[in-house]
């Protein structure tokens, strides 16, 4: 009795899986036209939370996960967020972009990574944070094969080498070298290796 209910489990299984594919590419190719550009194979798997798609570009086998959120702020005057041939971003993750956010190629972000090219003011003890609008507005790059860990925070003018590794938890105010290991908040670079 035990093989054949284990059978079952697994078709019932791979029937999940084969639904939550296919869900996930309807949505992207009807959801495609609406974005400045999305390349062949690249998948957004819902839910998911979009707002100026018209200035998000996807390039080709990018995976996006569940729960994620990409958002650009007002009407930038080109593309604010791009993301590069091959990356995977595991899911939970948001992307907030008023003027920049570039990730390059085959970039790996794991579950909850939080990127923005602002921070919000908090300043006007009159206003609650919500309503007070963004400040230090700045490019953020993420390089080819960069990978960054669960829960990590990138803000404002910072640029995240080629290669490098960004530990769990991280907070990354500033810039991280080419094939380098950062890990704290804030961030600091505790090895590098390779290319350099």
């Amino acid at each position: 009795m035990e093989p054949v209910r284990r059978k079952l489990g697994r078709s019932y299984l791979a029937g999940h899986r084969l639904w939550g594919r296919a869900r996930a590419k309807m949505f992207s190719l009807g959801a495609a036209p609406a974005f400045a550009a999305f390349g062949p194979h690249s998948v957004i798997q819902p839910p998911v939370r979009l707002s100026g798609e018209e200035w998000i570009a996807l390039g080709e086998r990018v995976f996006v996960g569940p729960g994620s959120w990409l958002q650009v702020l007002g009407h930038p005057d080109a593309v604010a967020i791009e993301i590069g041939d091959g990356t995977s971003i595991v899911g939970d993750c948001v992307l907030s972009a008023a003027r920049s956010i570039r990730l390059g190629e085959r970039v790996l972000f794991a579950r909850n990574v939080y990127i923005a090219d602002h921070m919000h003011r908090y300043d006007d003890t009159n206003l609650a944070v919500l309503d007070q609008g963004i400040i230090r507005i700045g490019p953020v790059e993420i390089c080819d094969g960069a990978w960054l860990g669960q829960n990590v925070v990138v803000g404002p003018n910072v640029r995240v080498g080629i290669g490098s590794v960004v530990g769990a938890n991280s907070v990354v105010l500033s810039d991280i070298p080419d094939y380098s290991v950062a890990v704290g908040a804030p961030a600091r670079v505790v090895r590098s290796f390779g290319a350099t």
